[in-house]
């Protein structure tokens, strides 16, 4: 009887000890992470016309670097712009206010990132300012759609232009 006891409490220790590992492996591998701490940090705002699917807990890079986080998405009812809300770490508190953010993928098929350009300003951003300069997402189903819509015009027309020549030909034989 004490053998199948502890072979059940090793069982049992076994198994907590692995959804434990799985629990973090998971957070760990999500863009939000497991914080325990918040770090100090500004936000910074900007408003897009297309995000694509950037999410909460993107990263915000600049010159590879990462600087901060997306903090909060929402749509502007006025202008219909997504406003982007970016938790900048105090560390990188002299970003020049006339920076510009975009919006990247990473990879060919990976997540939206934010990134940010330094402009040339003597005054850096502070905590609750705007980025005026945006550059929204490439949406890669919008640019196959416009490839495709390009590439059936330019089809149709080369084939409205053959049957025009060709009824013209048809005419000058007719004489």
């Amino acid at each position: 009887m004490r053998k199948s006891q502890a072979l059940n409490l090793g069982t049992g220790t076994f198994m907590l000890l692995g959804f434990a590992a799985l629990f973090f492996l998971t957070t760990q591998t999500t863009s939000h992470g497991l914080t325990l701490a918040s770090k100090p940090h500004y936000q910074v705002i900007a408003k897009f016309d297309n995000i694509g699917d950037l999410k909460v807990g993107a990263p915000v890079s600049m010159a590879g670097v990462e600087v901060g986080r997306v903090a909060n998405i929402s749509l502007d009812n006025r202008e219909y712009k997504a406003v982007v809300v970016m938790d900048i770490d105090s560390r990188y508190n002299q970003i020049p206010s006339d920076s510009d953010a975009s919006i990247y993928t990473q990879g060919l098929l990976g997540g939206k990132f934010i990134g940010l350009t330094a402009g040339g300003s003597d005054t850096y951003l502070k905590n609750k300012d705007h980025i005026d300069f945006t550059q929204s997402a490439l949406v890669l189903e919008n640019l196959i759609g416009q490839f495709l819509a390009n590439f059936g015009k330019s089809s149709s027309s080369d084939a409205s232009k053959s049957d025009a020549s060709g009824a013209a030909g048809a005419k000058t034989t007719e004489k």
